[in-house]
């Protein structure tokens, strides 16, 4: 799933390459991406405007549109990707990474699609059509953005309750931006246990993840998403911990299907 490194890269294709473009046609013909909008709305609210401004906080993406229209909300949702593709060809995308990648040209799952008036089209190319268009979405529920986060609100986000760290960490009005697999980087890094419940936690081991989710994050952006992240390739039956060559373990933490390195995360 997209998590905030791939939905920033989606964020940054839309900025280079989408911005100030006139939007003459809308495909919203999607019910299920769209809903609960119906075919046609979205395409009234945008046909005429112009995007002016691509934003993200944690996995969530949105941009503004001119003369005070509508915010558009994308949602990458499992597998999206924004493709956005010239009248002469060339193209460039961003989101979720495709372990066989996507080949140029191919937009047959295109799930939403704006065409400006140069010929060019912006799409969301979603193949598990998991991902969402919305209008005015409420990006303000969320928790702050894990990139940029400061000290003392990771810390108050992990102070308080019972909940397993792996499930703050999981939960977005408590730091928006980390999915499953950061979440499993960011706690093989600080060697904490997945199901340590966070009242538990010193505060030695809460600096130690506020540092590693940093970590974990700038690394994401810089080499192309969470899956060039140093654990995530261990995630598997019969691999070793790549830091102390002992045995990677797995349960489930939060309703999630988890990893971790079961010499150096001990749970007390």
């Amino acid at each position: 799933m997209p998590e905030l490194p791939e939905v920033e890269s989606a964020r940054s294709v839309i900025e280079r390459a989408a911005l100030g473009r006139l939007i003459v046609a809308v495909d919203d013909t999607d019910s299920y991406v769209c809903r609960p909008r119906p075919p046609g709305e979205i395409r009234s609210a945008l046909e005429g405007r112009r995007l002016v401004a691509a934003h993200r906080r944690g996995k969530s993406l949105w941009c503004d549109t001119s003369d005070g229209g509508p915010v558009l909300g994308i949602h990458l949702g499992m597998s999206g990707k924004i493709v956005i593709a010239d009248a002469d060809g060339g193209e460039i995308d961003g989101g979720d990474y495709w372990e066989g990648r996507r080949v140029a040209g191919d937009y047959r799952w295109s799930r939403f699609a704006l065409t400006f008036d140069d010929g060019g089209r912006m799409m969301l190319v979603d193949p598990r059509r998991l991902g969402r268009i919305t209008l005015d979405p409420p990006v303000d529920r969320l928790g702050p953005d894990a990139a940029t986060i400061t000290p003392a609100a990771f810390r108050a986000a992990l102070t308080g309750g019972t909940a397993p760290v792996k499930a703050r960490l999981l939960d977005q009005h408590a730091i928006a931006g980390i999915g499953n697999l950061l979440a499993d980087e960011i706690l093989w890094r600080a060697r904490v246990h997945p199901a340590r419940p966070v009242d538990e936690l010193a505060s030695g081991e809460i600096g130690k993840l506020q540092r590693a989710t940093r970590g974990a994050v700038t690394a994401a952006l810089a080499d192309g998403g969470v899956h060039t992240l140093t654990v995530i390739p261990f995630r598997r039956p019969g691999a070793l911990c790549p830091r102390d060559q002992g045995p990677m373990a797995k349960g489930t933490v939060g309703g999630r299907t988890t990893w971790w390195c079961g010499t150096e995360q001990i749970l007390d």
